[in-house]
């Protein structure tokens, strides 16, 4: 009887051990501030300097952001960080026609090396200005779309396409 009793006490000191490993693990709760906190990657963002003219050059700006509280880092590979090395652009008239790019196509050995990363403090940003007429064959006036297309490489997250009007 003593056994049982010591038997039937265990089983039950087990089972609150389990709902209470259970509990703590299935009820742990998060304030919703640092649920809703997240760190954002290494941002870029395009710019038109000016007005583009047909024929003209049409200057543009790259910015990159750090928006983490650390010192953050992207590759400058296939960014206007580098000079004219590759298609990192995609760029169409509004009717969804491709503009043929015109530059350099690198061939490159992966990984990059280390000196092909460039540093950002925590909050800081920096820019390149180029001309996208270096490159891309602009032909006709009219209403453009620029998308990045090389996050993979560069580390560097542009998640919004910029339009741009090319007058006469």
């Amino acid at each position: 009887m003593a056994g049982l009793a010591l038997a039937l006490f265990t089983a039950c000191s087990s089972s609150k051990k389990k709902e209470k490993i259970g509990g703590n693990n299935d009820t742990t709760l998060v304030s919703q501030a640092t649920a809703e906190k997240k760190i954002d990657p290494i941002l870029g963002k395009f710019s038109v300097i000016g007005s583009p003219k047909l024929g003209g050059p049409i200057n543009m700006r790259f910015t990159v952001y750090n928006n983490t509280d650390t010192i953050g880092k992207f590759c400058t590979w296939h960014t206007p960080f580098e000079k004219l090395m590759s298609k990192y652009l995609d760029v169409t008239l509004d009717d969804y026609t491709p503009v043929d790019y015109k530059g350099p196509m690198a061939k490159r050995v992966m990984p990059p090396p280390a000196d092909s990363y460039k540093k950002l403090n925590a909050g800081d940003s920096t820019s390149a200005d180029f001309n996208l007429a270096d490159a891309y064959t602009i032909t006709k006036a009219g209403n453009y779309t620029i998308k990045y297309n090389s996050a993979t490489i560069s580390g560097i997250v542009v998640s919004d396409s910029l339009k741009i009007k090319v007058t006469n």
